[in-house]
């Protein structure tokens, strides 16, 4: 047999063993999350149907819920009297009216204030002022809502029930919160084992084994939420940045001259491959089941940051065993681009545009499930 022909040979025989390895990844991480009892792909609800009503706020997760969104997504925090409420920044000026309501606390963190003063905020009225094409009256005085109050939306639909997505928010600010939201899934019966006719139903992840998802940023919390809840799935979330995923460039964003922080958080990249590897491998060896990668959004903006869903990446965590549930994506180019990559789940403030691009769009529009709903 001539050289050349085997050397051929040989080529297209590791190339189409390549191709099967790249084909049997997608296949194995759906059976993980059968196993897992996770949808997949799964539509996560970042902060609700956030695109479409106010943040976090009972509008934006009644809308995600009706939609037919897997997960209802949270970034958790705790008040001065210890109760656990959902809120993504550490301070309340940008979706609040904090400045009028406590003018002289308006820099104070959110849990610096007991629940009964969150609960006087006006969290809707930012959502009108900052987009008016969305605007709403009802959406005027919208609160801010307790894990109990999101649980009772999760719970309260009868044709759908979504799970819970639930990120510890910079838990050093909240030591023991790993602890604290146990007890509030066990009181609630959020860790309870499935039930065997809904978790059958593919209407009823909040029924399933899957239906409670934690994620976090933090190494000790992840270690902590382990500790805590070792039979529920967890997400190590991952990003290029201080804490996370050393960056190639030693340049800060004060010396980049970028003109914002999303123009210099997307052009980061992992220090090495080595680099990526290790997170991954140490979120597996502390129990996650999966990756929350960011992502390099097409048309840029203040969700896209270092594009740590490449396929060899997607590829890697697979072969540890492991989903990729990448965040934040609302364009169907993107949708389209971190699918062919191998993601298994999309956060989204846009579950609707999601929901439609798996071919799984609702019964009825986002204007009329907001009438539905009072708003």
């Amino acid at each position: 047999m001539p050289a050349t022909f085997t050397k051929s040979a040989l080529l297209l025989s590791l190339m189409l063993g390549l191709g099967q390895a790249q084909a049997a990844a997608p296949s194995s991480a759906t059976a993980l999350a059968t196993t897992l009892g996770i949808p997949h792909p799964a539509v996560i609800a970042h902060r609700g149907a956030s695109f479409d009503a106010p943040e976090s706020t009972a509008a934006s997760y009644k809308l995600a819920r009706d939609l037919g969104a897997d997960y209802l997504e949270m970034d958790l925090q705790r008040s001065k009297d210890g109760v656990l409420f959902a809120l993504h920044d550490n301070n309340l000026q940008r979706t609040t009216d904090v400045g009028s309501k406590f003018p002289e606390r308006k820099d104070s963190p959110a849990n610096a204030f007991t629940m009964a003063e969150l609960k006087t905020l006006d969290a809707g009225s930012w959502f009108n002022a900052a987009y008016p094409d969305r605007a709403r009256p009802a959406y005027v005085g919208l609160k801010i809502l307790t894990l109990d109050e999101i649980i009772d939306i999760a719970e309260s639909n009868p044709l759908h029930k979504p799970g819970l997505y639930i990120e510890t928010k910079e838990p050093k600010q909240f030591p023991g919160i790993e602890h604290d939201l146990r007890e509030k899934l066990q009181d609630r019966g959020w860790l309870s084992p499935a039930g065997s006719k809904l978790a059958k139903s593919e209407l009823a992840v909040g029924q399933g084994k899957g239906k409670v998802v934690l994620q976090t940023f933090e190494k000790s919390s992840l270690e902590l939420l382990q500790k805590e809840m070792p039979q529920v799935p967890k997400i190590l979330l991952l990003w290029v940045g201080e804490g996370s995923i050393e960056p190639k460039s030693k340049v800060t964003f004060a010396e980049s001259g970028d003109k914002d922080k999303a123009t210099f958080y997307a052009k980061q990249e992992p220090k090495s491959k080595a680099e990526f590897q290790q997170w991954v491998e140490y979120a597996k060896a502390q129990g996650a089941i999966g990756t929350g990668p960011s992502a390099a959004l097409t048309k840029g903006g203040d969700q896209s940051y270092s594009d740590l869903v490449q396929p060899w990446m997607n590829q890697y965590t697979h072969d540890q065993g492991m989903l990729v549930h990448v965040y934040t994506i609302d364009d169907a180019v993107d949708y389209q681009k971190v699918m062919d990559a191998g993601v298994d789940g999309i956060f989204t403030n846009r579950a609707s545009e999601l929901l439609k691009f798996y071919k799984r769009p609702a019964a009825a529009s986002v204007a009329q499930l907001l009438k539905n709903n009072g708003y």
